[in-house]
């Protein structure tokens, strides 16, 4: 499996390099890629380590101000596990969509992720987006996806609206209302499946 993810990101580089954009030069730093140990719903993430303190600038948000960096010396790429199972285009795809992660200044999804993921969307004909569609990638790759299952339903009194959760905040039912009627929330555990 780590030999199939190789070969893919060596053809990802190559395919890269045709169209312009070198990665191994030293504005993007070392990148290595393995397969995630965790298995978890997203489809991969890039980790930058080592950044470069020259690029170092201040984020405010709200009232809160937070210490950002432009660039890293390197990156570590990882594809979850259940991704390796999928095509190779959908795997190409989420390989392409983390190494833009490793371009200065996109190590999240604003205007400079957004204007490589299409420069690459157009020049090689890629589906690069903030976000992939699972259930969508899975009918494609021929794969059955297994039923969720869920340990509690929380249900509205008033209007009947009712979700499941994995896990559930001992007091959930004291702290929270229904968000679409404003009506007491009842809990109830137990195996449940989504529909």
């Amino acid at each position: 499996m780590d030999d199939k993810l190789q070969k893919l990101f060596c053809e990802c580089k190559s395919e890269l390099n045709g169209i312009g954009i070198d990665i191994e030069n030293e504005n993007i730093g070392d990148i290595s890629i393995g397969i995630g140990k965790r298995n978890c719903k997203r489809y991969g993430c890039c980790k930058q380590e080592n950044p470069i303190k020259s690029t170092k600038y201040i984020e405010k948000i709200g009232r809160n101000r937070y210490i950002k960096y432009g660039q890293y010396k390197s990156h570590k790429i990882e594809i979850s596990k259940w991704v390796m199972n999928l095509n190779d285009d959908i795997i190409k795809n989420t390989i392409m969509h983390e190494i833009i992660h490793c371009f200065p200044n996109c190590s999240n999804h604003g205007e400079h992720f957004k204007k490589y993921a299409s420069y690459i969307n157009s020049r090689l004909g890629y589906d690069i987006s903030r976000v992939g569609d699972k259930r969508k990638d899975m009918a494609e790759s021929n794969i059955q996806e297994e039923a969720e299952k869920y340990n509690y339903k929380i249900e509205c009194t008033n209007c009947g609206y009712n979700f499941l959760r994995k896990r559930l905040n001992c007091n959930f039912s004291r702290k929270y209302r229904c968000g679409k009627c404003g009506g007491k929330l009842q809990t109830m555990k137990g195996i449940f499946y989504k529909i």
